[in-house]
């Protein structure tokens, strides 16, 4: 109970880390796998009409081409990856998910795609000048402290050829405001966090002055209390492109997302193509 009381009063520290096992928990990659692969919402990946027009865009505009060698950051059940590949791209998928990529695997193989796939914390990477291109989809920059993201920028410059491109997108305060902080509880017989009988109190904190803002989500069942961490900065074409600049690398397009519609500042995403110098 004290450790609930402390949960419920007092505020997190700016990235203070949650339970150390969730995207590899046995229970939890379960129901993340099938949100991968759920058309209906953007959950957990982006449906599959704007995936497809995500790629097309980046073909087009001849971000990426074909016999291009791409590495797939957080490449989950390869939902880029197989569209990627099926260009005559080839690709290297990395994501942290056992169960995601057991799938990915499976599914490329009886789709007779030949796509790389690699089971590793994308930090333990150790590439050096292998690919044209690096993709990073769906806003994963922003759950990184500053630390941890200058870190991962540094290993994908290494892992890039000179000239390589670094494709990502990011969220803004725009989109957070919108969203909203999340304050409510729900009991369950056994859902997402959970298999069996528990109680989930979701809270929402804002930390203004950082532009950061945290999903928490206190799960209260048989094994005791478990705390999940959502974090997420939010960034301005302005303090995206001094972090890039600092990291070695110049912006080469910037759009309110990667479908490449054009940019406004008060849009809910940036797309963002840069180019290692």
């Amino acid at each position: 109970m004290d450790k609930l009381a402390e949960l419920l009063t007092v505020k997190p520290r700016l990235f203070e880390p949650g339970e150390p096992l969730f995207w590899n928990d046995p229970h939890i990659s379960k129901g993340m796998l099938k949100a991968h692969l759920d058309p209906t919402h953007d959950a957990a990946s982006r449906r599959p009409e704007i995936i497809d027009n995500i790629v097309k865009h980046l073909l087009d505009s001849g971000v990426l081409t074909p016999e291009m060698k791409l590495l797939d950051l957080g490449c989950g059940p390869g939902l880029y990856a197989e569209r990627f590949c099926r260009t005559g791209i080839h690709v290297t998928g990395i994501d942290i998910s056992e169960r995601s990529i057991d799938y990915a695997k499976k599914h490329a193989a009886e789709s007779g795609l030949k796509i790389e796939y690699r089971c590793m914390d994308f930090f333990d990477m150790d590439y050096t000048g292998e690919f044209d291109a690096v993709v990073q989809i769906y806003g994963e920059l922003c759950v990184f402290p500053d630390s941890k993201r200058d870190e991962l920028l540094a290993l994908t410059h290494k892992a890039l050829k000179p000239g390589g491109v670094f494709v990502f997108d990011i969220t803004t305060r725009t989109h957070r405001m919108k969203a909203g902080l999340k304050n409510r509880w729900y009991f369950s017989q056994g859902g997402f966090w959970y298999p069996e009988r528990h109680l989930v109190l979701e809270q929402g904190f804002n930390y203004p002055e950082d532009s950061v803002w945290l999903d928490q989500y206190i799960v209260i069942c048989n094994e005791g209390v478990k705390v999940y961490r959502n974090w997420f900065r939010d960034y301005s074409r302005d303090s995206v492109s001094k972090v890039l600049s600092d990291a070695g690398f110049s912006i080469k397009h910037v759009w309110n997302d990667l479908t490449g519609a054009e940019f406004s500042e008060d849009g809910d995403w940036i797309g963002i193509v840069a180019v290692k110098e």
